[in-house]
C-alpha cells in the first residue's frame, strides 16, 4: 500500500492547480457580474493565515503523531481489524467528519478556542480564499480530537491523510456563486449551508458545525437553512477596530488578558476563559443564546 504521508503531498500538489483555476473562475464571474467578492488586502491575508498554520502543523507533526501513534498501540485496534479497504476508509471518513464537527462545535463554544478559532470567521468577505483563512494555531490542539480514532485502531498517518482530502472540500463550500443544491442539501455541507455559518447575522451564528456532512448538524440541533429574507452579513458580530495581521490573530487573546486582568474571583475568571465567547459576569457582554432569545423577544413584540 503506498505511503499515506506520499499520497498527501500527491493531494496537496493535484489540488493547487484545481483551486487557482477556481478562485480565478469566481473573480471572473463575480466581476462580470458586478460584484466582486475579492479585494487585495483580503486575499493576501487569507493566503498568509494558510502559511502560518501549515507551518505550525508541519513544526508540530512529529510531536503530534507521536502522541497519536502511543495510543494507537494502546488501543484494542478494532478499525485495523476490519479486512475491507473500502469500508475501513469509509468508516475512516465518517467518523473523523463526526470528530471534526464536535472540534468546530467547541471552538465555537468555549471562548478559548474561538480566540484561536476567530481568524477564520474574521473577514467580511466571502469566496474561495476565505476558506484557506485558517485558525492559526488550531494544529497545537487538533489532535487530541483524532485520539479516540486512533485508539480504535485507525492509523495516525490514514486520519492525516483524511483530514487533507476533506480540507479541499471544506474550501470549496466558501462560495456565493453556487446556489441551493437540491437533495443534496440534506446530506452534504453545500455552499448555501456554509454562508449561514459564516453570517454574523444573530438567526445564523453557531449553526452549520460540519465539514462535509450536514447530517451531524441535523442530528445535534444546529443546522440552519439560508433563508431568503435575512440578508448575509458576514464577518465578526463586533467588527475588528483594526485590519493588521497581528491584531486579526491575537485580538481575541488581548481581550482574554485584559478579563484575567481585573480583580475577580478565580472562578470567575476561568468562566472568562472557558464559557461561551460574550459571556460576562456582569451581563454586559452577550453569548449567541442570549443574542438569539433577545432577537426573539424583539420579534414578537413586532407581531
Amino acid at each position: 500500500m503506498a505511503n499515506p504521508f506520499e499520497i498527501e503531498s500527491l493531494v496537496v500538489r493535484l489540488s493547487t492547480p484545481f483551486y487557482v483555476f477556481l478562485i480565478g473562475l469566481e473573480i471572473v464571474l463575480t466581476n462580470w457580474r458586478s460584484r466582486p467578492a475579492y479585494t487585495v488586502r483580503d486575499t493576501v491575508t487569507n493566503f498568509l493565515f494558510m502559511l502560518f498554520n501549515g507551518g505550525i502543523d508541519l513544526a508540530f507533526r512529529a510531536t503530534y503523531l507521536a502522541v497519536l501513534l502511543w495510543f494507537y498501540e494502546s488501543g484494542p485496534g478494532m478499525a485495523g481489524a476490519i479486512s475491507q479497504a473500502w469500508l475501513y476508509w469509509l468508516m475512516l471518513f465518517l467518523a473523523e467528519d463526526l470528530i471534526f464537527y464536535f472540534l468546530h462545535y467547541f471552538d465555537h463554544k468555549s471562548r478559548l478556542f474561538w480566540a484561536v478559532h476567530v481568524t477564520h470567521h474574521s473577514s467580511e468577505h466571502f469566496n474561495l480564499t476565505t476558506g484557506f483563512r485558517s485558525s492559526v494555531f488550531q494544529p497545537l490542539y487538533r489532535f487530541i480530537y483524532f485520539i479516540p480514532l486512533v485508539f480504535l485502531g485507525f492509523h495516525p498517518a490514514d486520519i492525516v491523510l483524511m483530514y487533507s482530502v476533506t480540507q479541499i472540500y471544506g474550501i470549496i463550500v466558501h462560495t456565493e456563486l453556487v446556489g441551493k443544491l437540491g437533495w443534496l442539501e440534506n446530506i452534504l455541507v453545500t455552499p448555501s449551508h456554509h454562508r449561514v455559518h459564516h453570517a454574523s447575522n444573530v438567526e445564523y451564528l453557531d449553526k452549520n458545525m460540519g465539514m462535509c456532512l450536514i447530517i451531524w448538524d441535523k442530528l445535534f440541533g444546529t443546522f440552519q437553512e439560508e433563508l431568503p429574507e435575512v440578508e448575509l452579513k458576514y464577518g465578526l458580530t463586533t467588527p475588528l477596530e483594526e485590519e493588521g495581521i497581528t491584531h486579526t490573530i491575537f485580538h481575541e487573546w488581548k481581550s482574554i488578558r485584559q478579563d484575567l486582568n481585573r480583580p475577580l474571583p478565580l472562578s470567575v475568571k476561568l468562566k472568562y476563559i472557558f464559557f461561551p465567547p460574550g459571556w460576562s459576569h456582569e451581563g454586559t457582554g452577550k453569548t449567541v443564546r442570549e443574542l438569539r432569545e433577545k432577537l426573539g423577544k424583539e420579534t414578537s413584540r413586532n407581531l
